[in-house]
């Protein structure tokens, strides 16, 4: 389905509620600058820290897309186990509904990625999650992935990034604005999501987020890929 939910005017702070969830994997490919690419590079690096009997855990799953392509490139192997967890049930449903489209073995889990009890894995994705959690327990979320984390495991994770110059960071939104109006968004949507998102998605610098891996046990944090403000990174436990 087409993204259609802020051609009409916002009554509440965004949320990943079922109308979001009917078009979200849209709303992804129009509103994330080379998605494609960048979950390729993580399907990529998932798979190259995977060992036989491994785990690999989604954070913020939404419906389950990088799971599915993580699993047909394992040819559904047995002795991997794939987990994907999001507190949206809108989410989790749709996500259910392809994985049984698929005959798929993915754990799906409606839960809390802060509160959840995580068994050891040798790989950790989130997909721009974190800029939905709170800064002040931010931290303690990247701290209790590395502890999950093998030795030799990864984290990989994409977020938006702003830049502690305010006028280049400016610039970098201006760029992004401009590449969803050539997705085909109006200007009237670009700014009621941006309304919506205000206070709920809070973006860390390039640096905060490397700093904030390295400050919760990671040796090192790295970045796989960059788009203006939007980054994927690694990180190497």
């Amino acid at each position: 389905m087409t993204d259609t939910v802020f051609t009409k005017p916002i009554s509440k702070q965004f949320e990943f509620d079922a109308e979001v969830a009917a078009v979200f994997d849209d709303m992804l490919i129009r509103s994330v600058p080379f998605y494609k690419e960048s979950q390729a590079l993580t399907r990529r690096f998932a798979l190259n820290a995977l060992h036989s009997g491994g785990s690999v855990y989604d954070l913020g799953c939404s419906t389950a897309s990088l799971l599915l392509e993580i699993e047909r490139a394992l040819d559904k192997r047995e002795d991997i186990k794939l987990i994907g967890i999001d507190n949206s049930s809108a989410m989790i449903e749709h996500a259910r509904k392809k994985i049984e489209a698929y005959g798929s073995r993915i754990e799906l889990v409606e839960g809390d990625i802060l509160t959840f009890p995580y068994t050891k894995a040798e790989v950790f994705v989130s997909n721009y999650t974190l800029q939905f959690i709170r800064p002040i327990v931010r931290d303690t979320l990247v701290r209790t992935i590395s502890e999950a984390l093998e030795e030799g495991g990864v984290f990989i994770f994409s977020e938006k990034v702003v830049c502690e110059d305010p006028k280049l960071s400016k610039e970098l939104i201006d760029c992004y604005y401009d590449f969803k109006k050539e997705q085909g968004y109006s200007e009237y949507e670009i700014v009621q999501k941006r309304e919506a998102l205000e206070n709920v998605l809070v973006p860390y610098t390039m640096n905060e987020n490397i700093q904030m891996a390295k400050n919760s046990g990671f040796k090192t944090c790295d970045v796989l890929f960059r788009w203006a403000n939007f980054a994927t990174f690694i990180a190497l436990k």
